[in-house]
């Protein structure tokens, strides 16, 4: 496993993904079904993925269904510069395309900064991480805390 990336790596990372994207990185719909394997198919869990360190797959998708075996999680997603968040619940597959174009609109409306801010925080604010082998990548998850995983809530 590959050392964890500090503030100003991730940073300067998220500013040159912007521009360029590194060939041959795991998509980020792979790291999101392999860290919820990993993790034994929690009821939730939500965790920041530097941006680049993978690739967007997911782009434009805010909330949406996503299947991991036998269980559907809704997930919500949003570019949290210079993250990628993830906040997933396991729950029925429900049609979810009106949230997502809600959330769709409200970031294109206010311009980004609120995630803007959010992945400014997480930056500052993560205390817990988790390295994660993808497709021959180490990959680190960035949490706010150590999550309870055997926790129904």
């Amino acid at each position: 496993m590959s050392k964890i990336p500090n503030k100003q790596t991730i940073l300067i990372g998220g500013i040159k993904s912007l521009f360029y994207q590194k060939k041959g990185l795991p998509k980020s719909s792979t790291v999101l079904s392999t860290m919820l394997r990993n993790s034994g198919l929690p009821y939730w869990t939500a965790w920041y993925v530097p941006r680049y360190q993978i690739q967007n797959d997911l782009f434009a998708k805010s909330h949406f269904n996503f299947q991991v075996d036998e269980a559907n999680y809704h997930v919500l997603r949003t570019g949290a510069f210079p993250f990628i968040k993830f906040h997933c619940s396991k729950r029925p597959v429900e049609n979810l395309d009106l949230e997502d174009n809600f959330y769709n609109v409200l970031k294109m409306l206010n311009f980004g900064l609120p995630t803007l801010a959010y992945g400014i925080s997480g930056l500052y604010m993560a205390t817990h991480t988790e390295q994660l082998t993808v497709d021959g990548h180490d990959i680190t998850i960035f949490f706010w805390y150590k999550e309870n995983r055997a926790s129904p809530n």
